[in-house]
C-alpha cells in the first residue's frame, strides 16, 4: 500500500488572453485531509478545440518521463473515456471534482474543487502499483493548436 502526499502545484498560462488563473493551490487542513485547488478562467468563449498533453515524470537527477506521455483530443475523448485506457486513468484522477465532466464545448471557467490526496492515493495503489519516490503530473492544455495552459502537480509516493 503506498501513500502519496502533493508537494507542490503550479499552473501557469504562456496566453493571458485566452487563460488566467484564479487559484491554484494546495491546502492542509488536518494531517489526514489535503486537498488540491485550482481554477482557470477562460476569457474567448466557447472553447471547442481542445488538446492535452498528459505526462507522469519520476524524479531522476531532474524529471524524467515516467510511463505516460500522450497527447489527445480533450473533446473527442470525453465523448467516450474508456476508449483510451490512458487517459481514462489520467482523466479518473480528476473527474468527480472538476465541471470537466462533459465534451465540448465548454462555455465556463474550469474548476478543479477539493480533489482529495486520498483520492490521488487510491488511483496510485488500488489501480496501478507505482514505486516509491518523487513524480510531477504534467498537463499543457492546447486551444486551437497553441498552448495556453501548463498545470504541474508535484507528489511523493511513500
Amino acid at each position: 500500500m503506498c501513500l502519496v502526499e502533493f508537494t507542490n502545484i503550479k499552473c501557469t498560462s504562456p496566453d493571458l488572453e485566452h487563460v488566467s488563473f484564479d487559484y491554484c493551490y494546495l491546502k492542509s487542513v488536518n494531517r489526514t485531509y489535503k486537498y488540491l485547488s485550482l481554477k482557470g478562467i477562460m476569457y474567448k468563449k466557447p472553447v471547442s478545440n481542445v488538446k492535452v498533453t498528459f505526462a507522469l515524470l519520476k524524479k531522476f537527477s531532474g524529471y524524467k518521463p515516467f510511463l505516460y506521455n500522450i497527447t489527445v483530443d480533450a473533446c473527442k475523448s470525453l465523448r467516450n473515456p474508456n476508449a483510451n485506457p490512458v487517459f481514462a486513468f489520467f482523466y479518473g484522477f480528476y473527474h468527480d471534482f472538476s465541471n470537466l465532466n462533459h465534451t465540448c464545448p465548454y462555455n465556463h471557467d474550469v474548476i478543479v474543487e477539493k480533489l482529495p490526496i486520498s483520492h490521488v492515493d487510491h488511483q496510485f495503489s488500488k489501480l496501478l502499483a507505482f514505486p516509491t519516490g518523487e513524480y510531477q503530473f504534467f498537463t499543457d492544455w492546447f486551444i486551437k493548436g497553441i498552448n495556453r495552459a501548463t498545470v504541474r502537480i508535484y507528489f511523493r509516493l511513500y
